[in-house]
């Protein structure tokens, strides 16, 4: 039964995977396509064996490590993604690391890895196949917060096999970030992992701006343990990325329960495991100016979880004596929420922006009417289509600048019954569901973009 679903399972795979450069072709004589696999392999010195001994792990026994790894790495080169992002890589074991790095080299990839700071063991790992991408740079960006956590950049420009271009003024080029942010161990480290979203893209802005980089594609891959209801998902639609799964599958942004990819050592199963998008014709918000409505979205939140009303709310933030409120009041009111006055709460500089951004006419307090346009005002993403096909970019007018783009073909997670919000009991290879999405090119006039 389990060679069964084994050999379905690999064959409905390698659909959207290696053969789906081919498939398109036959669909679609314009243009071949890129996939993207993102997956939390789950390192052995956190994979629990035992349960009635939590510290009984999966790295004390090789056998058993590496055994499931090599199932991993036959998935994956049977996949033969041309893009592959790993979370939780143990980079502590150097025969672990020499399996992958020959492995996948043989395969045809170039990789990346990238050890979490402080010797933690784990890590992450980036390769892309080198068919179809050059590699222009790679960096590494060390949070050095409370998490210990980590990210990847790599820049890469199609390569020749996507020939239709080659001798165009299109460029090609795509920004590809692979990471983990921390598990919310409680409400206070949620800040945590939107901060550690802030710092990625500040450095993915200041890269592209040392390097004078004109706008192009952005991939965001990893594990980023939060689900579409959380702060990070707002934060990040409000910059203009689109979940591809989501995106692939037509669900909008409430659509929450429709699917899951991970189940955490609580036994809670939720959609954590992203791929985000973001095309260079996208509308996008000051970064600094998004960041703002994140953490005063976490505010409002915090305060209607307490019951309280926007008038309510008002009167926890206001003076007293009086019908405004100041800044002592505003950061007691950050200490009660427990937004500050911890190692990982927002730093000084932090609050200064934020009350920049709340006090609109500049007169060292906040009325009523500042509080509900900044801080209790809705924030939510707009609902845009995200599903625009690549005709719609189409320009006749060759003397045009282009740009690359992506639409999204299809999206895939295994195990299939994560797709309908379910955790199989017998699936064994790692506590998350591995997510693949094809991505077609498409081309972008110059004119779109907001620069």
């Amino acid at each position: 039964m389990r060679t069964d679903r084994w050999a379905k399972s690999m064959g409905r795979i390698s659909r959207i995977g290696s053969l789906a450069i081919s498939s398109s072709i036959k669909e679609n004589q314009q243009q071949p396509c890129i996939t993207c696999t993102t997956f939390n392999i789950l390192a052995p010195i956190y994979k629990r064996i035992n349960h009635q001994d939590p510290s009984c792990r999966e790295s004390d026994y090789r056998a058993y490590w590496l055994a499931r790894n090599h199932r991993i790495l036959d998935w994956l080169i049977n996949e033969k993604s041309s893009i592959i992002c790993l979370q939780e890589f143990w980079v502590g074991n150097e025969e672990l690391v020499n399996l992958y790095e020959n492995t996948l080299g043989e395969a045809g990839y170039v990789s990346f890895k990238l050890g979490r700071t402080n010797n933690r063991g784990d890590g992450l790992l980036i390769a892309v196949q080198k068919e179809y991408f050059n590699i222009l740079n790679y960096k590494e960006l060390h949070f050095n917060d409370f998490g210990d956590r980590v990210a990847q950049l790599l820049h890469v420009e199609l390569a020749s096999t996507f020939s239709q271009w080659r001798n165009s003024n299109i460029r090609q080029e795509i920004l590809i970030v692979n990471t983990h942010l921390l598990f919310p161990h409680d409400s206070t480290l949620s800040l945590v992992r939107l901060q550690q979203v802030y710092k990625i893209l500040q450095y993915v802005e200041s890269y592209q701006n040392d390097f004078q980089l004109k706008p192009m594609p952005i991939m965001l891959c990893g594990d980023w343990n939060g689900s579409k209801r959380g702060h990070v998902y707002k934060f990040l639609r409000s910059q203009g990325f689109v979940s591809s799964y989501d995106t692939a599958h037509h669900y909008t942004d409430a659509d929450a329960h429709k699917w899951v990819s991970h189940r955490n050592h609580r036994g809670n199963i939720c959609a954590v495991d992203f791929i985000w998008l973001l095309n260079p014709d996208k509308y996008r918000k000051l970064l600094k100016a998004s960041w703002s409505e994140a953490v005063f979205g976490m505010f409002k939140y915090l305060l209607r979880r307490a019951s309280l009303t926007e008038s309510d709310a008002f009167a926890f933030l206001k003076a007293e004596n009086e019908d405004c409120i100041t800044y002592s009041g505003f950061c007691e009111a950050l200490r009660q929420l427990s937004l500050i006055g911890h190692c990982h709460g927002l730093s000084d500089e932090e609050i200064k922006d934020l009350w920049l951004q709340a006090d609109v006419d500049g007169n060292g307090v906040l009325d009523y009417k500042e509080f509900l346009q900044q801080i209790w005002s809705s924030t939510t993403p707009d609902q845009i289509d995200d599903n625009r096909n690549e005709e719609q970019y189409d320009s006749s007018n060759d003397s045009q600048e282009q740009t690359i783009g992506f639409s999204v073909k299809n999206a895939v997670l295994f195990p299939p019954e994560v797709e309908k919000g379910r955790w199989p009991e017998d699936y064994s290879l790692s506590d998350h569901a591995r997510l693949t999405v094809v991505f077609s090119p498409i081309r972008i006039p110059c004119s779109r973009l907001i620069c």
